[in-house]
């Protein structure tokens, strides 16, 4: 194995390496904004019954 095969290895182990950080940040960030959007839901739900409640007679 030459240094060009020693560059490609390396080169490998550095995509693979990325691709694996992208995937946790990737994961991390939809779990994030999932719970986001779960809670602005489930305020708006309240507003939304609060609103009710008060327009009824």
């Amino acid at each position: 194995m030459g240094i060009a095969g020693k560059v490609r290895d390396y080169a490998f182990k550095a995509f693979t390496a990325t691709l694996g950080v992208a995937t946790i940040y990737l994961t991390a960030t939809f779990s994030v904004n999932v719970y986001r959007g779960l809670s602005w839901h489930n305020a708006q739900t309240k507003l939304d019954k609060q609103d009710a409640d008060e327009q009824a007679p």
